[in-house]
């Protein structure tokens, strides 16, 4: 058992580093100086977490070593801030910045339907992968995925579930009764823009995901249709698209608006940005519909807030998911780094989308029998109307 000293030279240590970290703060900003007040330290909560940690360290039922202890209570530090900050050990940052913000990915294996029993199963699933680490094999059926129970969504809404941006994370539930599991998308897939072309003059342009040749690829694939005839409707499909890179996403609605603010951003320590659509009378000869569900976040929010409240896009589907944050990778001297929120989005009517998400101007999500091309269609049809 530790004794009473050593909890108190902890104690020490800990107001010792906070000293010096607001020091360092204020010699690298001295023109705030004068500025600014005295830092106060939060002495009582300090105590109150080296007493809690001599209670753990002597009283759990196994013993931990101090660095696996460190590292729960700094990884419940910044979890505990939003659901989208976390520490990132070394493997996981390594892991991360291997690949852009715009990149798409999956989690390492495939689901694919049991007729025989009935349920949803894993399959392709790699001996010492990350997902077999946690107990999942081949085989393991599947109940529910991000809340969404699976026997209730048709075959792509099952897929769509495994797809999000790289490094994002799913909850897994193998029965109704079991532990939720939490799994990295961590394989890379590439994220080409579809086209589908419809009755009636109507290009349906899918996005998985914003990447830096979006907005040019939207532009080709407009220009493509408007050679060879006319065009009535332009339908931007975003449905489980999980955002990426915003300037692509500026990038893109500037093609559809000719003025006005596109989205802008607060944040405490990176200050405050607006960004503008500039003047452009390009793609006016068509209508806009925007079609996005629950699963639809944070740049493709972005991109469907700024052409609804322009009053240049019909948005039909469902509310989208409510991701509106911005966050920035902080490393550390230990190969670790924090992901963590900066800064808020905000839509061009001043509306935060963290937590709100977009609402369509006409709710209409995919009927579970339907087929995906009579839906376009339809979708299509309301959009003609407005």
């Amino acid at each position: 058992m530790a004794s009473t000293w050593q909890y108190g030279v902890l104690l020490a240590a800990l107001l010792t580093c906070w000293n010096q970290t607001s020091m360092t703060t204020k010699t690298n900003d001295a023109f705030e100086l004068e500025q600014q007040q005295e830092i106060e330290l939060p002495i009582e909560s300090i105590q109150q977490f080296v007493q809690i940690y001599g209670l753990v360290k002597d009283n759990y039922v196994e013993e931990k070593a101090d660095d696996a202890l460190f590292q729960q209570a700094i990884s419940g530090l910044v979890s505990g801030l939003d659901r989208y900050s976390r520490y990132l050990s070394p493997e996981d940052y390594q892991s991360l910045v291997q690949y852009t913000e715009g990149d798409l990915a999956s989690v390492d294996f495939n689901i694919v339907f049991n007729a025989n029993t009935q349920q949803w199963e894993i399959q392709n699933l790699q001996t010492n992968s990350d997902s077999s680490k946690q107990g999942l094999k081949n085989g393991t059926a599947i109940f529910k995925i991000d809340d969404q129970e699976l026997k209730k969504l048709n075959a792509e809404q099952v897929q769509d579930l495994l797809f999000g941006s790289i490094g994002s994370t799913l909850k897994l539930q193998q029965t109704e009764n079991s532990a939720t599991l939490t799994l990295v998308r961590n394989k890379k897939v590439e994220a080409d823009i579809e086209e589908v072309r419809l009755e009636n003059q109507v290009l349906v342009i899918k996005v998985k995901v914003f990447q830096q040749d979006t907005a040019n690829e939207i532009k080709r694939l407009i220009d493509e249709y408007s050679a060879t005839s006319r065009l009535k409707v332009v339908v931007l499909d975003l449905r489980n698209n999980p955002g990426g890179l915003l300037s692509a996403a500026v990038e893109s609605a500037d093609l559809f608006l000719n003025q006005g603010t596109i989205v802008s951003t607060k944040s405490r320590s990176e200050g405050d940005q607006a960004f503008q659509a500039l003047p452009s009378n390009e793609f006016t000869n068509f209508k806009v519909g925007i079609l996005i569900n629950k699963r639809s976040a944070s740049a493709a929010e972005v991109f469907t807030a700024a052409l609804k409240e322009h009053g240049r896009a019909w948005v039909v589907g469902e509310k989208s998911y409510g991701k509106g944050v911005v966050q920035k990778l902080f490393p550390l001297p230990t190969g670790a780094a924090l992901q963590m929120t900066v800064s808020h989005y905000y839509t061009p009517k001043g509306n935060m989308i963290e937590g709100n998400g977009i609402q369509p101007n006409q709710q209409y999500p995919l009927p579970l029998e339907m087929k995906e091309e009579v839906y376009l269609q339809q979708v299509a049809e309301m959009v003609l109307k407005h």
